[in-house]
């Protein structure tokens, strides 16, 4: 039977214990499989990027030269990539990838300034750059499938439940649940298997050798840390339940979300994605989507005009501060869809939906209209979908902190969409304002980019929402 952490035993004093001492035996006794794993997957990422720039450099320089160049050349781009990696490990390793290729594209380009013998070609450097990001974003995608982090979660407070079980999913996501130490959770279904108990915490993580530890409340933290701070060269990483699930996941947990978590916006190292970076992004892409689209939209127009009804669909939607627009569609649905007078939410196969709004649902090109709501600054090209006032004041009632999502211009497009489908109900709506939070919180133009192409992807790779 488990013992609960503030009724541990306390530690017993040993004569002769030295703490240094055990703590090296400690970290040999973790040396083996995936230490070996880690250096491979190191390995093969400096590879990646040094044979790239050396072909570029043996053009020019002699071979052991080339050798030395690519070496320095290589090491700083390892730096930027890996950097990348960790801070947009949840968009995926093709936007980590692209993102660390452009952060080392430019401090060689520094580089080349302080070292002329380097002598950089423009046009052998971005071929360079194509090449490193392809084998980068190959490999790492390699990497995430194959050599995925081990997970042991310590803990049944908190959202135990729920990181348990999207853990449980192996297959779609980058980590081996290794197992749970403590009592399981109540209502879990999850098929997770149960470790040992609290004190048995030191046996279990060095038997299991977990790269994240997570755990899930502040009782547990508070016990927890004396002892993982023993086993700290071990090399493991130790994170909470929320910010495991936000980190990994890409949304924010709401069933234990206080108002507290909202000051991390308004925190002074929270980083600037100023009102003015933001419109000028939206002008430039609206500006180069209404110019692609433009011989598009008769095209468009001839055909919503088959059937009965207004080309274009105008609503009221609710936008930032809670301020009411008009929203600009091309039309989708019969015009007698709400002809009963009250409002109902969209579905997946709607009946009021004509044979050609099915096609522009599907193609998202019943949105292109949106774009001039962009242009007039009403919505933004990424953000939370803006919804109708008379939903609003039903999820403002029945879903936590619902209208913080009012923080912001609503999106044509947004993290929420890529994640989830219509929102019909309330559960619904509650698991797109996770994902909604989450980008409330880690909004910036490389995330917005990232959205946008993955928004694209998504279209040319896979029909519907």
């Amino acid at each position: 039977m488990s013992v609960a952490p503030e009724t541990r035993p306390q530690p017993v004093e040993r004569s002769g214990y030295h703490p240094l001492s055990w703590l090296e035996r400690r970290a040999a006794a973790f040396a083996g499989p995936r230490d070996q794993v880690g250096w491979l997957v190191l390995a093969g990422r400096v590879l990646l990027i040094w044979l790239p720039v050396y072909f570029l450099f043996i053009q020019s320089l002699s071979p052991i030269r080339a050798v030395f160049a690519a070496t320095v050349v290589s090491a700083v781009w390892t730096i930027g990539l890996r950097a990348a990696l960790s801070a947009y490990f949840t968009l995926g390793p093709a936007v980590a990838s692209a993102v660390g290729t452009i952060t080392g594209l430019v401090a060689i380009s520094a580089l080349d300034l302080w070292i002329p013998d380097l002598d950089l070609r423009a046009a052998g450097l971005a071929e360079a750059a194509v090449a490193v990001f392809l084998l980068s974003a190959a490999w790492e995608h390699v990497v995430r499938s194959i050599a995925k982090r081990r997970v042991l979660v310590v803990g049944t407070g908190g959202c135990a439940s729920e990181v348990l079980a999207e853990l449980n999913n192996g297959h779609r996501t980058p980590f081996t649940m290794l197992g749970l130490v403590g009592e399981r959770p109540e209502g879990t279904t999850a098929k997770v298997p149960q470790l040992g108990s609290f004190e048995e915490l030191s046996e279990i993580v060095a038997e299991q050798r977990p790269d994240i530890v997570i755990l899930t409340d502040e009782r547990v933290s508070a016990w927890a840390v004396d002892p993982l701070l023993d086993l700290a060269p071990a090399g493991f990483r130790v994170v909470g339940v929320s910010h495991f699930i936000e980190h990994a996941l890409g949304r924010v947990p709401l069933r234990h979300l206080t108002p507290t978590w909202f000051m991390s916006m308004l925190h002074l190292r929270q980083k600037p994605y100023t009102r003015m970076a933001k419109r000028a992004f939206d002008l430039a892409i609206a500006s180069l989507g209404l110019l692609l689209s433009l011989p598009l939209l008769p095209v468009l127009a001839l055909l919503v005009r088959l059937t009965p009804g207004p080309v274009i669909y105008r609503q009221t939607r609710v936008g930032e501060g809670g301020r009411h627009f008009t929203i600009f569609k091309f039309r989708t649905m019969r015009e007698d869809a709400e002809n009963e007078g009250a409002p109902r939410y969209a579905q997946v196969d709607d009946s009021r939906v004509t044979r050609v709004g099915r096609f522009l649902r599907q193609t998202h090109l019943d949105e292109l209209p949106q774009l001039w709501n962009v242009v007039r600054g009403e919505m933004s090209i990424v953000g939370p979908r803006p919804e109708r006032p008379e939903f609003v004041d039903l999820l403002e009632h029945t879903v936590p902190f619902w209208t913080r999502r009012l923080l912001v211009k609503p999106g044509i497009t947004g993290w929420a969409q890529l994640r989830c489908g219509y929102a019909c109900d309330a559960s619904s709506a509650a698991e797109k304002l996770s994902y909604d939070l989450w980008y409330l919180r880690n909004r910036n133009v490389v995330v917005d980019l990232a959205i946008c192409f993955k928004t694209v992807s998504s279209l040319l790779f896979r029909s519907g929402r």
